[in-house]
C-alpha cells in the first residue's frame, strides 16, 4: 500500500499530539476514521482534526474495510482487549503504552499478533527519536567503562482528582502511565532484563500509586533505579542516566527531546554537552509504524518487549506490596 488508512479508538487528549499532526506531516498515513463512546464527542473530534469519516461504534471502525490500522489510545485496562479485536478484524495496530494492564495480558497479545502477518507495535516514542540512538550508542561505545547503574525518572503533576489515569478499575497508577517509561529507559539502556529488589510506593486512594521507587538489579551486577510519580513533592522530572567506571552520561529530558534536552558526558576527557537534532519523537514513532506496516521493516518496541516491560512493572508493584494492574480480558 502507498498510503497506511488509519482509525482512532476514542477521542483522546494524546491523539492529536500523537497522530493528528504526526499523520498531517508524513507522505504516507492518512488518519480516516475516529469512533467514541460518546458519537457527539467523536463528530466533535473529527471536525476539530478534520477527519472525515466517524463511526458510530468501536466495532463498526474496526469492520470498515477502507481501514488498514488502527491507534489504540484507550484506558490501559481496555488496550489489550481492544488490541486483541483489531488483530482480529485483521488491523495492524499501534497501541499507546502501557501495552497492557499486566504481563499476562501482554502475552496473550503478543501470541495473538505472533500468528499473523499483522504489526502490532507499543507507542514508546521516545525510542523512535535520534537522541534515543545517541544515548544506546555512548553506553555502547564504551566510554563511560563498564556500566555500573542505570537510572530513569519520570515526575509529573497530575492534579485533576477524576482523572481516568487515577482510576484502578481502569488499570491506572503513576508507574502504569509515567512510569511505564522510566522502566523501558532503564531496560533499554542496559540491554537485559532487571529483576526488582524493593519497591516503594505511596498512594492515592487505595491500590493506586501516585509515587513510586524501585530498585532494579541485572544479572551482571548492576544496579538500577525507576523513580516515577504524577503527585509529589518532586513536581517535575524528566532524566535518564548512566553510571560507569570511567563516566557519566546524564540526559535532561529523553521523553520529548525537540522541545529541548541536554545530553551531558563526564569522562576523563572532562565534560561535554550535546544536543541531538531531530523533530518530533512523534513523527518517528509513525514513519517507523508505517515503514513496518507497508515495508515489514522492523520496529523497535514490539510485542516481545512490551511483554518484558510488563514483566518488570508488575514485579516493581508486587515488592510494592501492591497487586498488578487487572484488565478487560482478565
Amino acid at each position: 500500500m502507498d498510503i497506511v488508512r488509519i482509525g482512532c479508538l476514542g477521542a483522546a487528549k494524546i491523539a492529536p499530539a500523537a497522530l493528528v499532526k504526526p499523520a498531517g506531516r508524513a507522505p504516507d498515513a492518512e488518519f480516516r476514521a475516529v469512533a467514541a463512546r460518546d458519537p457527539d464527542r467523536a463528530r466533535a473530534f473529527a471536525g476539530r482534526h478534520g477527519v472525515p469519516v466517524v463511526h458510530r461504534t468501536y466495532e463498526e471502525l474496526l469492520a470498515d474495510p477502507d481501514i488498514d490500522a488502527i491507534y489504540n489510545p484507550l484506558p490501559n485496562g481496555l488496550h489489550a482487549e481492544w488490541t486483541l479485536a483489531a488483530l482480529a478484524a485483521g488491523k495492524h495496530v499501534l497501541c499507546e503504552k502501557p501495552f497492557a494492564a499486566n504481563a499476562a495480558e501482554a502475552a496473550r497479545v503478543a501470541a495473538s499478533a505472533a500468528g499473523t502477518d499483522l504489526v502490532v507495535m507499543e507507542a514508546f516514542h521516545w525510542r523512535y527519536h535520534p537522541l534515543a540512538d545517541r544515548m544506546v550508542e555512548i553506553v555502547a561505545s564504551g566510554e563511560l567503562g563498564p556500566v555500573r547503574r542505570v537510572e530513569a525518572a519520570f515526575c509529573f503533576p497530575l492534579l485533576k482528582r477524576g482523572d481516568i489515569r487515577w482510576r484502578l478499575d481502569l488499570a491506572g497508577g503513576a508507574l502504569m502511565d509515567a512510569g511505564c517509561y522510566a522502566v523501558h529507559m532503564v531496560r533499554t539502556l542496559a540491554g537485559a532484563e532487571p529483576t526488582v529488589r524493593r519497591a516503594t510506593a505511596k498512594l492515592r486512594t487505595p491500590g493506586v500509586d501516585r509515587t513510586m521507587q524501585a530498585d532494579l538489579e541485572f544479572a551482571d551486577g548492576r544496579e538500577g533505579r525507576v523513580t516515577t510519580s504524577m503527585w509529589s513533592a518532586r513536581v517535575l522530572q524528566l532524566s535518564a542516566a548512566v553510571v560507569g567506571d570511567e563516566g557519566t552520561m546524564h540526559v535532561f529530558n529523553p521523553l520529548a527531546p525537540q522541545a529541548f534536552h541536554r545530553l551531558t558526558v563526564r569522562n576523563r576527557s572532562g565534560r561535554r554537552h550535546e544536543r541531538v537534532k531531530g523533530g518530533a519523537t512523534y513523527d518517528y514513532q509513525l514513519a517507523a509504524f508505517t515503514a513496518a506496516v507497508r515495508h515489514g521493516t522492523p520496529t523497535l518496541t514490539p510485542p516481545d518487549e512490551s511483554v518484558a516491560n510488563m514483566a518488570v512493572i508488575d514485579a516493581i508493584y508486587r515488592a510494592a506490596g501492591l497487586n498488578p494492574r487487572v484488565g478487560a480480558t482478565d
